[in-house]
């Protein structure tokens, strides 16, 4: 007869192992994008059901551009924006984690003084690699279980592929608006033009949309989006590209 402990001990082996194989599949697919275009990302195929059931009908737009056929205007806007030591750090801005961290005891403490039963939302300062981790293999929820996954994709996005491949991989499948995907869309949206044709002024106002796309696709005429849009431009010019 098995003894408890060997039994936990069997049950721990057997995690061991899927973890292990969950992150060697992960690792592969990662390669081969090294070679690959990814077609969509879990989070598209997750928005795209979302779209077809409210909507009952699936408007989708989407064209793959190399980097080189993407304005680098559009590039150094979302690096000024979204994560401006992109070039330097290994995945994970450890300083920002940091500060995230600070930001999340802070709001638990504040949740608890009011007697919340709901917990604080998990908030932290992703780079363009976590983004994009996320966006390609996870779900949406806001866990630390999660957020380790995600530092591991992280981890494997810049262990195997360049740092212009995680740029280009992400400028492709980020999310511009309701069913608006990728540069190309974004820039046919928006403007009427390719993303190849993108000036300053345009990038900027497209990078700053990225945090809350949908929102800001309603509100073109933001204050918030014009103010902030003027302030990125004045930083690109300072921005080093991959």
């Amino acid at each position: 007869m098995l003894r408890p402990v060997g039994i936990l001990g069997r049950w721990l082996l057997l995690l061991g192992l899927a973890v292990l194989a969950l992150q060697l599949y992960l690792a592969g697919r990662i390669l081969l994008m090294n070679v690959l275009d990814p077609s969509s990302t879990t989070f598209q195929r997750s928005e795209a059901l979302r779209i077809l059931k409210v909507k009952g009908e699936l408007p989708w737009r989407q064209e793959w551009q190399d980097l080189a056929a993407i304005s680098p205007q559009l590039a150094r806007a979302v690096i000024a924006s979204e994560d401006a030591g992109f070039v330097d750090h290994g995945g994970i801005d450890w300083d920002a984690v940091d500060k995230a961290w600070e930001r999340n005891e802070k709001a638990e403490a504040r949740a608890a003084k009011r007697s919340q039963a709901k917990p604080a939302k998990v908030v932290g300062g992703s780079t363009i690699s976590q983004q994009l981790a996320k966006n390609l293999f996870l779900s949406g929820e806001r866990n630390l279980a999660r957020k380790a996954q995600e530092a591991l994709i992280t981890l494997e996005l810049e262990l195997f592929l360049s740092k212009s491949r995680i740029l280009e991989i992400y400028l492709n499948h980020v999310e511009w608006g309701e069913g608006v995907f990728g540069a190309e869309a974004a820039a046919r949206h928006y403007f009427r033009i390719p993303a190849k044709q993108l000036g300053s002024a345009q990038a900027a106002r497209l990078a700053v949309m990225l945090p809350a796309p949908k929102r800001f696709e309603k509100r073109p005429g933001s204050a918030y989006l014009s103010g902030r849009s003027a302030t990125i431009q004045a930083r690109m010019p300072a921005v080093e590209l991959p």
